[in-house]
Parts: structure tokens; C-alpha cells; sequence
């Protein structure tokens, strides 16, 4: 029995591709996003494949390496140079045989199967045909195939396929299978090719990985990720000490209203209170009051109480306040007072937008560049205002599309995850 069934709760998955990592792919590179995602989100997966390397897969994801799936094995070579001649060697059926044989037991412990190419490129023909009848005899339980390209529609190798067995099997339609393309333009494509209508065919977008692009650190990204960010409308930062002279209860308050218009709106406060200032200690007291009186404890963040343990006291370093800056959509600064206003240079360095009052920094460095608010405007118009500048500004508009939609984490979650079934059933 494989060793990834022993989750409960999170159906088992094979990726199938003809290589892995360290191969540099566009389809490489896409399983491996893959199976980082499916670690994280703790869904047993392995890898199986002809050539790659396990070190390079995320520690949990299995993997299973079968050389004759690799596209540029020998024997594979030869018997795709009798093919795209149009000839059937007679290698051909005895290395379907071989494969089906060594596959069988690893693939019928899975509650799915996803295929990365293998049912619409030429590459490995012994390959497709030996998983074909995986699924006729029932040792595949539930076949996802992954398109990325096609070898009939494309105009560099439609010359290496020819009608009948078993080029056509790179353009049959099966109604068992969930195919999969990458975007709404390869769905026409491929339904096209296949003779089935559109809507049989799923659009998953390929995603990105904040983590990396954003070069978060492991603390930042551990943060982020309990703060329940990714998903929000519009983060707002303030990288300050909790003091009465940064008007926090103003900026609760703006939130509340933001929130009142549709918005998801979240506010993160970096600095702590002073533990040793009974004062401070008081204002801090009151804000929490006044963020549960908003019903505001799943909108507003303060840094301090956000460790692993609530109870206890939370710092950053410059560094994490430097990954907060990276995926916050603007600085917020509504402060009494400020000797000079040093959020403003970093958030320019950083490039958000900056929504504050006339500290000096703004006033002299920020000029034009910042939105400049009075402490006489209410929540609610201050609210409208951001509201209206943020939406007219492409950069950000985009950026939160991406953040709630193509994330890796935001496509399992909302594209991948529904496609996985659990079976139930496994062989011995």
C-alpha cells in the first residue's frame, strides 16, 4: 500500500510527466509549483516520471522514477523515429506492455492521476497508449489530463503524427477523463480537437508565488499567511509604535467604513505598545475594545499579539516590516504628529501608494505623489476617497486580482482542489 494513503482527510495524487526538476521546463516548473502546493496544503502527492531528482521535490512528496517514460530514452527514440515516419515498429506494443507493467502498482494506490502532457504531445507514444489502458482496466481511478500544448494543432510537429493508431489517440476524447487547459484560448483549442464541447474542458490558470517573487522571509511569510492577507481587497500598513500620536482609533475607524462600502479591507499595525507604560497600555486596551466593537477582530492586526501564542508578546524585525511593506496596497498614516515621517521614504522605496496626514516627510518629500488628508475629515469620506484613488489606479487593481485569484495557493484552492476525487478504494 502506498505510503501517501495514510491521510484521512486528503485524497492521494500522482503527477505524471516524461521529467522533473532539475529539467528546466515550462511544464517542469509548473509541477513543481504543484507539488509545493499540494505539500503545503496537505494533500499526499509523488511525482512520477523518467527522470528528475527527489532532493529537489519538497520534503513529503513522493517519488517514482520509470526511465523508459523519459522522452529521450534511447529505446524511445528509436521506436518515435519509426513514428513520425508513420511507421509502427514492432517494439512498439512490447514497451506499451513494459510500461503498463510498472506502472500498475504505483498508480492504482492513488485516488487521482494527473497527466502533464502525455495525452496531447507525441513524445513518448508507448507512454500514452500504456496509460490509456490504465484506464480502461480500471487501474487509474481518476484521471486528470493537463494540456498544455498539442502536437495536432501545432505547426511545428503536426507533420509527426498521422491518422489512426496511436497517433489519434493524442485527439480522442474520452468522457471519463477531466481535461484541464491553461487558458480559455487553449480551451477552444483543444475542444476543437477533441470534437466535445468547451465546457467539458476546465480552465486553471498557471499561478504565481508571492514567497519567492516577493522575497519574504520565512518569519514574513509565516505572518502573512496566519494574518489571513493573501485574500484581501486592500491591506493597509502602518509600520508604527502603538501611541495615541498615530491616531490608530481614526484608522479602525476608516477601515470600518471601507468595509461598510464592499471592501475587504485589513489593517496591519507593526510596532508594539510600551509593556513598562501604564498609559500605553491603556490606549492599546482601548483599541482592542473599540476593534471588537466595529467587529473588526478579523480585519485589524496588531503585530504584538500575533505570535504563535497570543499570550505572549510579538515582535519583528526590519526585515519582516520589510515584507509587510511588499504585499500591503498602501501606507496609511493618520498621525497627530510626527517629527519627520520615515514610513513615507520606505513605502516610495517600496512603491505603494501613501495616504496620510501633512507629516513633514509627506509635506516635503512626498509633495504631489501622496493623498494628504485633514484629521477634520470624517472615516466615511476618507474612505470614499481611498476608495476611488486605489480603483483608479491600474498597478493596484491588477495586483489585487492576482493576490485573490493567481496565487498558487488561490488556484488549489479554487480550481485545483475541486477537481480531485477520493475514491475510496485501493488495490493491495
Amino acid at each position: 500500500m502506498n505510503d501517501f494513503l495514510s491521510s484521512k482527510h486528503s485524497p492521494s495524487t500522482a503527477i505524471l510527466h516524461y521529467t522533473a526538476s532539475p529539467v528546466i521546463g515550462g511544464v517542469e516548473a509548473v509541477i513543481a509549483a504543484h507539488t509545493k502546493i499540494f505539500a503545503r496544503s496537505g494533500y499526499p502527492a509523488a511525482v512520477v516520471v523518467g527522470r528528475g531528482n527527489k532532493a529537489l521535490l519538497p520534503a513529503g512528496v513522493g517519488f517514482h522514477k520509470l526511465p523508459l517514460m523519459d522522452s529521450q530514452h534511447k529505446a524511445v527514440l528509436a521506436i518515435n523515429t519509426q513514428l513520425e515516419k508513420g511507421n509502427i515498429p514492432s517494439t512498439f506494443m512490447p514497451m506499451v506492455e513494459e510500461i503498463e507493467a510498472q506502472l500498475t502498482p504505483i498508480l492504482c494506490t492513488f485516488d487521482n492521476v494527473v497527466l502533464h502532457n502525455l495525452f496531447t504531445k507525441h513524445f513518448n507514444l508507448p507512454l500514452t497508449a500504456a496509460l490509456y489502458r490504465l484506464i480502461d482496466n480500471g487501474t487509474i481511478h481518476h484521471c486528470i489530463a493537463w494540456c498544455h500544448d498539442f502536437t495536432w494543432t501545432s505547426p511545428n510537429s503536426r507533420d509527426r503524427v498521422h491518422p489512426g493508431y496511436p497517433w489519434d489517440l493524442l485527439r480522442t476524447y474520452r468522457e471519463e477523463i477531466t481535461y484541464v487547459v491553461v487558458s480559455k484560448r487553449r480551451q477552444q483549442v483543444l475542444a476543437d480537437l477533441l470534437g466535445c464541447d468547451k465546457e467539458k474542458i476546465h480552465v486553471v490558470y498557471n499561478g504565481v508565488e508571492p514567497h519567492t517573487l516577493l522575497g519574504l522571509s520565512e518569519e514574513g511569510a509565516d505572518l502573512i499567511r496566519r494574518l489571513e492577507l493573501w485574500p484581501a481587497d486592500l491591506i493597509l500598513l502602518m509600520p508604527v509604535r502603538i501611541t495615541q500620536a498615530k491616531n490608530i482609533e481614526y484608522a479602525l475607524e476608516v477601515v470600518a467604513a471601507l468595509r461598510n462600502l464592499g471592501t475587504d479591507a485589513r489593517l496591519v499595525i507593526t510596532g508594539p505598545p510600551d509593556p513598562h507604560d501604564e498609559q500605553s497600555m491603556a490606549y492599546f486596551d482601548s483599541l482592542r475594545q473599540l476593534r471588537q466593537q466595529l467587529g473588526l477582530n478579523e480585519a485589524v492586526h496588531f503585530v504584538f499579539e500575533s505570535g504563535h501564542d497570543p499570550h505572549q508578546p510579538y515582535t519583528i524585525n526590519a526585515q519582516v516590516v520589510g515584507d509587510l511593506y511588499r504585499v500591503s496596497d498602501l501606507l496609511f498614516m493618520p498621525s497627530h504628529r510626527e517629527g519627520f515621517g520615515m514610513p513615507i521614504l520606505e513605502a516610495g522605496l517600496v512603491g505603494i501608494p501613501i495616504v496620510c496626514t501633512n507629516v513633514p516627510a509627506a509635506e516635503e518629500i512626498g509633495g504631489e505623489d501622496v493623498l494628504l488628508f485633514s484629521e477634520a475629515l470624517s472615516p466615511r469620506e476618507l474612505s470614499q476617497r481611498i476608495t476611488t484613488w486605489v480603483e483608479e489606479n491600474s498597478i493596484y487593481r491588477l495586483r489585487r486580482r492576482v493576490r485573490k485569484r493567481y496565487t498558487w495557493q488561490a488556484i488549489f484552492d479554487q480550481a485545483i482542489r475541486p477537481l480531485l476525487k477520493d475514491r475510496g478504494e485501493h488495490c493491495d
